[in-house]
């Protein structure tokens, strides 16, 4: 008998939002979860829901420009250190991804622990940046899979689940290996639900860059123009 309870060796799902025309990139989108649970994620899983409607946010902004947006649901809800459930589900999505669309670059977008399994996907030749969204970061967490990786961290200030002072700390070890820009979304919590138009704002952005598509709103553009010290702070 496998170890695992059921739950664990479930598939995990990936919807795909095509490009419209040839496909030239692909962003990952990861949702949140828990330090422990093997309950399956259900579709109507608010963690999903919240990034199934970013998903649909980025695919409006790029899939013109030819950039595909995949979805993966995780097989279970939480990151069950060691065996690392989301992290093996976020491998075989790029796999899977790999396997369709071979040599496209990859930008990763994960939101609270889902932030934590792009860091680990960043190891990926494919993936050239990584949007970290109310990240769930330790000081244990490498740094080493975002060498040469683009990194946009964003924090809300009033998160209570997962650590802007966390984040902040994380992105200052980061910066040795990456260009690394940190916002802080005022007043906002970690569910991402009191100012949703800015963080769509950001995610917008950060695909925009992330496959180089012009447009008169740099704001990411604007943020490296700052002296490094600010650039982990930029308040939105």
């Amino acid at each position: 008998m496998h170890p695992w309870p059921r739950e664990v060796i479930r598939r995990p799902g990936l919807s795909v939002l095509p490009a419209r025309g040839s496909t030239r990139g692909a962003v990952l989108v990861l949702h949140g979860g828990a330090q422990h649970g093997v309950h399956q994620v259900r579709p109507w899983s608010p963690p999903f829901l919240r990034m199934a409607h970013l998903a649909g946010v980025i695919w409006r902004e790029v899939a013109a420009q030819g950039i595909e947006v995949w979805l993966l649901r995780n097989r279970v809800r939480g990151w069950n250190a060691p065996r690392l459930d989301p992290v093996h589900d976020g491998r075989m999505a790029m796999a899977r991804l790999h396997a369709l669309r071979p040599g496209v670059p990859v930008a990763l977008v994960g939101h609270s622990m889902g932030g934590r399994v792009a860091v680990r996907l960043a190891d990926d030749p494919a993936v050239t940046a990584v949007c970290g969204l109310a990240p769930w970061t330790t000081e244990k967490d490498w740094t080493s899979p975002l060498e040469s990786v683009r990194t946009v961290l964003v924090h809300g200030s009033e998160d209570s689940v997962t650590s802007p002072g966390s984040s902040y700390s994380f992105a200052e070890r980061a910066c040795a290996r990456s260009d690394v820009l940190r916002f802080v979304v005022v007043g906002e919590e970690h569910r991402m639900l009191r100012r949703p138009g800015v963080w769509s704002h950001v995610v917008r952005a950060f695909a925009r860059d992330a496959f180089a598509v012009t447009h008169p709103d740099g704001v990411l553009e604007r943020a490296r123009s700052y002296p490094a010290a600010q650039r982990l702070e930029i308040a939105l």
